[in-house]
């Protein structure tokens, strides 16, 4: 179980469901200064400050995952709660209502569903690309717009409600790469493996949805 030490600073706990990149996504926070540790534990969830989903992989396997370690119901719980959360990549994906891949029943935080890219492009959609800003939003403040991102994708989220979307790229065409929604807020694109940038909007989730909930 995590336990706390005396900081002052917030805890963010990266979810641990077997998937991998959990723990780059754990330096890129720790990087910054900031308390962050992987857990599957289910207990851990409600000591956090903040829960980062990470992931690479498909949408049955994450799903199963989180129920195999009991972290689906206690990860929904928190979020209901209020408690700030990130989701990265295959994290943006689950919290739609269903995915293609797999033909997937996902975790209905976000309307919409996850389609796969056109066959027109070449998959998985893997690199730089650039992020252009659907509307103003804290997570990108000292971001240019228009600014590179680093994809690993072969699926795309289609929100049915588009005030979800921050933020757009365009491979084959152009879909929603960033979403908020109250305290949650997730992005198709990998921060960790982004570089300057990554860092900046990490650091934006922390200072704008994590010490203003505090």
């Amino acid at each position: 179980m995590t336990t706390r030490t005396h900081t002052s600073g917030p805890l963010v706990l990266v979810i641990d469901y077997g998937a991998s990149n959990l723990r780059s996504v754990q330096k890129a926070f720790a990087k910054l200064g900031h308390d962050a540790r992987v857990s599957s534990n289910p207990a851990d969830l409600s000591s956090a400050d903040a829960l980062v989903l990470p992931g690479q992989g498909a949408a049955p396997p994450t799903i199963q995952g989180l129920k195999d370690r009991g972290l689906l119901d206690p990860m929904l719980a928190e979020m209901r709660e209020g408690k700030p959360f990130f989701g990265v990549c295959m994290g943006l994906q689950v919290l739609f209502e269903f995915s293609a891949e797999g033909e997937q029943d996902c975790l209905g935080v976000f309307s919409g569903d996850v389609q796969r890219l056109p066959p027109t492009v070449k998959q998985p959609h893997i690199g730089w690309n650039q992020v252009e800003q659907s509307r103003h939003s804290p997570l990108f403040e000292g971001i240019s717009d228009r600014s590179y991102f680093y994809f690993v994708h072969s699926y795309h989220p289609v929100p049915r409600d588009p005030h979800l979307t921050l933020a757009t790229t365009d491979y084959g065409l152009t879909f929603c790469c960033a979403a908020a929604r109250n305290n949650v807020v997730a992005t198709l694109f990998h921060p960790e493996k982004s570089g300057t940038l990554g860092l900046r909007l990490y650091e934006n989730f922390i200072k704008h949805w994590v010490l203003h909930q505090r």
